[in-house]
């Protein structure tokens, strides 16, 4: 039985999984959440968890598919982004390989799981001997930027995310630097669009805190809003030119949001593969498709 098995990564933004759990619950034939036991982010800083989460945890998962994975997963000799491999690849052998393999963090929400879900089973056939026939599989990211008193700012363009994998040989985040098999699925990613505070909270504790300049950010972040959004551009936290423009919709929660986004001219309409050396190919591929 080849099963569908989610992961999350559960830390200071630990309150965001009540949003993306119960969009893939239905459709995961398991549930991993790695949490670790002394509540060390990647950077080595502390965060607490209110006991009313895990409440709201046992009530919703009716079904019994949710484990909590207490394990250390903070090592002082490491950067944060090596520790967040080790957590990827200590949570996914948690979870059991030779199953797919999906990690999703708590700031994204699928619009449409089921259609991941059935995009991997057609492709069960890299479930067999997973090590010597290691593939990813990906989707496209809408990273939100701000919100606004009646809407959110977004950036224009999505971006290409791993989600799932045969075996988490991975090398830097969700990336197993492996072939990947690109298909049409869309997730909401809650990347900026936090309070000020929650926004340096993130930018201290994840995978990539020592690549990026908070203060420089926030200066520009700052001065951006509904009305002279389309004025700036060159936005991205670590290679500013990778977000060109944002755009604007309206809605003021997630489900609004969700409902109000064009997807169809938000992402290709089919599924293709590049191998892992195909990297210029695809950026090129990338601009002619949006």
């Amino acid at each position: 039985m080849k099963d569908i098995r989610v992961g999350f990564l559960m830390s200071y933004d630990y309150k965001l999984l009540k949003n993306s759990i119960p969009l893939v619950y239905k459709e995961a034939d398991s549930i991993t959440i790695a949490l670790d036991e002394n509540l060390r982010t990647w950077s080595g800083g502390n965060f607490e968890i209110d006991d009313s989460f895990f409440l709201w945890l046992k009530s919703f998962d009716i079904e019994k598919k949710i484990t909590i994975y207490r394990d250390d997963f903070f090592d002082s000799n490491l950067n944060a982004m090596e520790n967040e491999v080790k957590e990827r690849k200590m949570l996914a052998s948690k979870m059991g390989i030779g199953n797919w393999l999906i990690q999703i963090d708590s700031d994204e929400y699928f619009v449409d799981f089921k259609k991941f879900t059935e995009e991997l089973k057609l492709r069960n056939k890299y479930l067999n001997n997973p090590e010597k026939n290691q593939i990813q599989i990906a989707g496209y990211y809408v990273n939100l930027y701000k919100y606004t008193d009646d809407g959110i700012l977004y950036v224009s363009k999505p971006r290409n995310q791993k989600f799932a994998t045969n075996y988490p040989s991975y090398v830097t985040g969700r990336n197993t630097k492996k072939q990947v098999i690109y298909i049409p699925s869309l997730v909401i990613h809650e990347c900026l669009s936090r309070s000020e505070e929650e926004i340096r909270t993130k930018f201290t504790n994840w995978g990539h805190s020592h690549q990026v300049d908070i203060d420089e950010f926030l200066n520009k972040w700052r001065k951006i809003n509904q009305s002279n959004y389309s004025k700036f551009e060159n936005l991205f936290y670590l290679k500013p030119e990778l977000w060109k423009k944002l755009n604007y919709v309206e809605g003021k929660s997630i489900t609004e949001i969700s409902r109000n986004l064009n997807y169809q001219k938000l992402m290709p309409s089919k599924s293709f593969i590049i191998s892992k050396n195909f990297g210029q190919w695809f950026k090129f591929l990338y601009k002619k498709m949006f």
